[in-house]
């Protein structure tokens, strides 16, 4: 019996891994969940599984959420603070991080500090600060199992593989709904255009970095943490199928290719079952109903924002927290309507040039670049 604490529960990734947990029940027991501000949904899932405790984020629901647990024992919390509580359960074996953003830095910290494992589907906690979390890991000796579905391909890939053997990885990227278009296409691209993925089920924030092709360049970045590579080993490749999750190349010429269908499902299953595999129901692959893979080269010339990433991995330091505030912030204006599809980029290269660099960065540097970008590109957003 493997215990799990998901932070994030309410979330796509989050409700996905519950029914991993509840289709093997004799495996998996959830000892924690937490949810920013959906506490309908929080509360259902914590009367269905019994967790020992439950976290709100949203604080101005603490008391309804508490009313509705009163009869279960269950430990009820809110805040920023009970987050790094849930994380660091003395119970948890694995916490499954599946927050978004970069709030999910602090309980991530927490959970390798009282030694879980962790199962990695913020991918921003890594690109915000991979050095400081790579680090904790290694000196807590805690596992980081990859949850997104290119890394989990690339982790799958390196089993028994020496890492001084990767000559370069392959990350797959859609294309997201607006493959192939151009520029002036872009500049007048809709909400309910932009969140229609050709074949994943996401929530909103990853479904626009995925049609901006930010989502692709936070996984560049969040690859040279996980891997240990330099910028120079990454690249991303175009495979509108969504099957080849991912690919390594090694220094012999030889090539690994992990593939599915897409279902996030798989890449939860594996990071639960580590070092393991168990047996599932998910549906299966059928070559003969993709006859064709095909694969092309990013265009980043007309999708701004990986250029952007790979700039900021190779300038390092607290580059990339910015670039991921200001994302954070821009995302979140266009789903509000206040600015168009283009403008995201504008204000993430103008946070880039205008925040204060910071070559060796520790964890105070990063909340405050993070805070102070977040500033600076609401500024822009109003402008």
């Amino acid at each position: 019996m493997k215990n799990i604490s998901i932070l994030g529960a309410t979330g796509s990734i989050g409700t996905q891994a519950l029914e991993v947990i509840e289709a093997n029940p004799e495996l998996y027991k959830v000892t924690a969940l937490t949810a920013q501000s959906n506490a309908d949904l929080l509360i259902a899932q914590a009367l269905k599984f019994k967790p020992l405790m439950v976290v709100i984020g949203d604080e101005r629901q603490y008391k309804s959420v508490k009313a509705a647990l009163s009869a279960t024992g269950i430990k009820v919390l809110a805040g920023e603070a009970a987050l790094c509580e849930a994380a660091s359960l003395a119970e948890t074996d694995l916490v499954l991080t599946a927050i978004v953003g970069s709030v999910g830095l602090k309980p991530t910290i927490a959970a390798i500090e009282a030694k879980k494992d962790i199962g990695l589907a913020n991918k921003e906690t890594l690109v915000v600060a991979g050095d400081l979390i790579t680090s904790l890991a290694k000196q807590h000796g805690v596992k980081i199992i990859p949850v997104d579905s290119e890394h989990s391909a690339i982790f799958q890939c390196l089993v028994g593989e020496a890492v001084d053997t990767i000559e370069k990885i392959y990350l797959t990227a859609s294309g997201g709904p607006f493959r192939g278009k151009e520029r002036a296409f872009l500049a007048n691209v809709t909400k309910a255009e932009a969140l229609k993925h050709p074949n994943w089920v996401m929530g909103a924030k990853i479904t626009i970095d995925s049609a901006s092709l930010m989502n692709k360049g936070l996984e560049v970045i969040e690859a040279r943490w996980l891997f240990d590579l330099n910028v120079d080993q990454i690249d991303v490749i175009v495979h509108p199928q969504s099957i080849v999750h991912s690919l390594v190349q090694f220094n012999d010429g030889s090539m690994k290719a992990q593939m599915g269908l897409p279902d996030m499902k798989l890449p939860i299953h594996y990071a639960f079952a580590y070092p393991g595999r168990i047996s599932s129901n998910f549906k299966r692959f059928n070559f003969m109903d993709y006859p064709e893979l095909t694969f092309s080269k990013a265009d980043r010339g007309t999708f701004r924002n990986l250029d952007l990433a790979f700039e900021a991995l190779r300038r390092a330091g607290n580059m990339p927290c910015i670039i991921n505030a200001a994302n954070e912030v821009v995302v979140n204006a266009f789903l509000q309507n206040q600015i168009g599809f283009l403008e995201m980029s504008d204000i993430i290269e103008q946070c880039m040039s205008d925040i204060s660099f910071i070559a060796t960065p520790t964890l105070n540097n990063y909340l405050e670049t993070d805070q102070h970008t977040r500033i600076f590109a609401g500024e822009l957003v109003t402008k």
